[in-house]
């Protein structure tokens, strides 16, 4: 009989709640939880695919010492050795951990644990330093504390809602369908976008500000400085719960609209109209993200846009507030626990005297941290210089998604002691482990995670675990123990350490501090439903948002302005004249673990690319669909020319996610400079300045294949998941003696099996396929320009039989045949939905998205592609109508 888990979803921080099935026969299917408050059933196109992604094909299922299985006793026996080893002859400070948002927070609560109260060091520090932590230091400047004062359902009671550096359409979509469907509703709500670049999330917006990089501080300075003297400041609020608010309107009005028109790039006409609308509107969300949190200024952005809310008295009420969304499903929980190197556990402070003696108290530990340790920059050039010994990383890939990233990998090879604790076997990290620990993933672990609303949520275990694999927690447990803190970390179930950790949360606290779960009844963890913090002891009272009574959490209560100055803006440089701006796109996830292995998350944009402004692109005698070279002073890429009109000119945007296991150069932040803020150390992943120059391929390849192709020796490759095999584009500069001698190495193909296909030396076209029977094995299309094939009819045809000749030239011709339909470039990855699909469909007379979803489902589960569907629908009604 089929068994459903509720569940929470692994990726984004809205904390989508998941309802897993698992069949009788093993199948697993996944669809979203109706009665869960984040998303009520709702799911994005990940979330859909998470069954896809479930499988152990690459997995790490068992521990290896040097590259060697071995036990779980010889290898937490050597990782407690030597970091004991490393603490004795060189101090406490000459260990580090570096874990993830991707843990859940029994994990994080065990790992800050054990370095800040039993190591003594506060060498811990998180990914989530690269996505939120100036919203944390933020937080702390204004509020006394990193408290998140709404909730979701603030955005659908506001009459104005603000996303700043946020992409939401494709970096939370179920948030972006929320308030899509809010503004439906209300169709008086309006949406301000505020990003140099016009996302797919300007598609609801009545007003879209293509501001400069990093142009923020000037733009929310700009607009206090505006509301000064008007009847929004409020002016009561601000005299009984604030502080500064003098210096704060004095440093905003030294600078006059022209120079905040200058120093945003905006018109001085669009910077009154903003400021006019927020200036009338009293019910306002404004939300932010990456664009303003990764930044050299991110923390005086997150303060600009507070001080905003202070000064109207906006904040902590239904429908106003400045609101951070969070990037990791369990950013929240790690600094709930205080897992950034500047944090201790439940929110206290590791530069207050008497919070380090009350978690040291409670946690009866032989030492505690007496100063912050080193942030994620900080810590890998501490690596690099010899200072740390032994490393720890758990369920990142720092190689990949660290600044400098070049640098950041040369300094773990040079490590002495590096251990990585894992589910898959092969990451550009993993490689360069001493000791690898096999982790269990999504549907196997099992513990709580929170969201951006502070929504703790219990992520919940479905399968069984795979080889020897064990829980995170269960791998620091057992090494605390083996250092000799054998009570401290005697944990035999997940539910004793969330206890533990609600249990701090109330110790001495009598609402002196915003997080408190200490109400939480220990025997109602495995059932535990979704709520809200806090949830303490002493009052049955819900508080569902903080700040409307103008209650603080500094000493004296109240809240703090912070004068914020206008920073240095320009990264770009004669030598690298583009403003390189990276970020996630619709359907991948960080470094592609998890999301490549699904072929619909894949489908949509299956290999790196470089989006240029069409006069940019000129300018550099690049075309789409080109290859483009982007290179900084730190380190160069390769990746495909997509040219947009949404592109800024000037700037260059470039996706995260992909690595040296899909691609051959494409980790983006080998590019970026290991510049941060001075606050909260978070790197400036927003404005680095590049150069891009067109590469001179002598040939171009496109390929599929049933099964993963070997790495090939060429100048440009990407490999994607597709259905009933992989796909991959290539480039070369000299091409092969013997092109099917290369494609048999490359694809693993029998000497037995004989090719079909055709060479033209005039024009350099060559196609090849490889039949075994009726079985298509490998095909390669090559030509001197990018290649011009019917992709995704031709990746069909892995999963067809080709009894008939016609269909296997039908295939070397790269072309279906008549009465055979191309689907064309996928948009919609939910139902596999093409381009050419919903073109035919606007010919039939579907003239709105809402008509192309009944005729074709697509846009109608996670709603993330609706903007293109309608910029497609857009571009055939202007064709027709000339």
């Amino acid at each position: 009989m089929p068994v459903e888990t509720k569940t929470t979803c692994p990726y984004c921080g809205v904390g989508c709640g998941v309802i897993a099935t698992v069949n009788d026969d093993g199948v697993v299917s996944v669809k979203g939880d109706q009665d869960h408050p984040a998303n009520f059933g709702r799911l994005c196109s990940k979330g859909s695919a998470l069954a896809e992604t479930i499988d152990l094909d690459g997995r790490l299922l068992h521990p290896e010492i040097g590259g060697k299985r071995a036990t779980w006793d010889e290898t937490l026996d050597l990782v407690a050795s030597r970091f004991s080893q490393a603490i004795a002859e060189h101090g406490p400070d000459s260990v580090a951990f570096y874990v993830s948002g991707q843990l859940l927070t029994e994990d994080y609560y065990l790992a800050n644990k054990l370095m800040k109260g039993f190591i003594g060091s506060a060498n811990i520090d998180t990914n989530s330093r690269l996505c939120m932590s100036s919203s944390v230091a933020g937080h702390r400047r204004a509020f006394g504390a990193d408290t998140v004062p709404g909730t979701y359902e603030d955005m659908e009671l506001a009459d104005l809602v603000i996303l700043t550096g946020s992409n939401l359409a494709w970096c939370h979509p179920v948030l972006y369908q929320r308030l899509a469907a809010a503004k439906a509703a209300r169709p008086e709500m309006k949406v301000v976008v505020i990003d140099p670049r016009r996302t797919m999330s300007a598609d609801i917006a009545d007003m879209h500000l293509a501001i400069r990089p990093d142009g923020d501080v000037a733009l929310f300075a700009g607009l206090l400085a505006h509301l000064s003297g008007s009847s929004a400041i409020d002016s009561a609020y601000v005299q009984n719960h604030t502080a500064g608010f003098d210096a704060a309107m004095q440093a905003a009005s030294e600078h006059s609209l022209p120079e905040i028109a200058e120093a945003t790039g905006l018109t001085i006409a669009e910077l009154i109209s903003f400021y006019e609308l927020f200036e009338r509107t009293e019910k306002i969300v404004t939300c932010y993200s990456q664009g303003v949190n990764q930044s050299e200024s991110g923390t005086d952005k997150v303060n600009a846009i507070i001080n905003c809310h202070l000064a109207t008295g906006r904040i902590g009420r239904p429908g106003m507030g400045p609101f951070s969304l969070t990037g990791q499903p369990n950013a929240m929980g790690g600094r709930e626990v205080g897992g950034l190197a500047n944090m201790l556990a439940a929110h206290m402070a590791i530069e207050s005297a008497e919070d380090r003696d009350r978690v040291q108290r409670f946690w009866a530990s032989p030492a505690i941290a007496q100063k912050p340790g080193l942030k994620a920059v900080d810590m890998f050039r501490a690596v690099a210089d010899g200072r740390i010994k032994a490393l720890w990383i758990m369920a990142t890939n720092p190689v990949v998604s660290m600044p400098d990233a070049g640098a950041v990998e040369a300094a773990i090879k040079a490590c002495p002691f590096v251990v990585v604790s894992d589910v898959m076997a092969n990451t550009d990290t993993a490689r360069h482990a001493h000791v690898l620990l096999p982790s269990l993933g999504w549907g196997e672990k099992d513990g709580t995670v929170t969201n951006s609303e502070r929504r703790i949520s219990r992520q919940r275990g479905f399968l069984d675990a795979p080889g020897e694999a064990k829980a995170d927690w269960w791998q620091m447990a057992e090494v605390g123990r083996r250092m000799g803190f054998d009570a401290a970390f005697a944990f035999g179930q997940v539910s004793e350490i969330f206890t533990e950790h609600a249990a701090l949360s109330d110790f001495e606290n009598a609402g002196s501090r915003d997080f408190d779960i200490g109400g939480i009844e220990p025997e109602n963890y495995d059932t535990m439903a979704p709520f809200q913090w806090p949830k303490p002891k002493r009052d049955d009272a819900v508080i569902t948002r903080f700040f409307a009574d103008g209650r603080f959490y500094h000493a004296d209560g109240k809240a703090r302005f912070i004068a914020t100055a206008l920073p240095e803006t320009v990264r770009t440089s004669a030598d690298y004249p583009l403003t390189l701006n990276t970020g996630r796109i619709r359907d991948q996830w960080h470094t592609m673990t998890r999301t490549g292995k699904s072929a619909r998350l894949t489908a949509h944009i299956a290999e790196p690319f470089a989006e240029l402004h069409p006069r940019d692109a000129q300018a550099l005698g690049i075309e789409s669909a080109d290859l483009v070279e982007l290179e900084s002073p730190h380190g160069r890429v390769l990746l495909r020319a997509l040219v947009s009109e949404r592109q800024a000119r000037g700037s260059v945007f470039a996706p995260m996610h992909w690595n040296d296991q899909f691609a051959s150069r494409a980790r983006i932040d080998v590019v970026v400079a290991p510049v941060t803020d001075p606050h909260s150390g978070q790197p400036a992943s927003k404005n680095v300045g590049v150069r891009a120059r067109r590469f001179a391929a002598k040939a171009y390849g496109f390929a599929i294949s049933r099964t993963r192709p070997d790495a090939p020796d060429c100048a440009y490759w990407a490999t994607a998941k597709a259905d009933g095999g992989h796909r991959m584009e290539l480039a070369f500069v000299e091409a092969p003696q013997d092109w099917t001698l290369w494609a048999r190495q490359v694809f693993d193909i029998e000497a037995r099996v004989e090719p079909l296909g055709y060479s033209d030396r005039q024009t350099g076209d060559l196609r090849l396929a490889f039949f075994d029977g009726d079985i298509l094995l490998a095909a390669l299309f090559i030509a001197r320009q990018p290649v011009a094939v019917a992709r995704n009819w031709a990746i069909s045809q892995l999963t067809e039989r080709h009894e008939d000749l016609r269909m296997r030239f039908a295939l070397v011709a790269g072309r279906p045949g008549a009465g055979r339909a191309d689907p064309g470039a996928t948009v919609c990855s939910c139902f596999n939905v093409g381009v050419n699909q919903i073109t035919a469909a606007i010919r039939d007379g579907c003239h709105s998205v809402e008509a192309i979803g009944k005729a074709l489902n697509a846009g109608t589960n996670c709603g993330s592609c609706r903007a293109e569907i309608r910029g497609i629908i857009d571009g055939c009604l202007k064709t027709a109508a000339e």
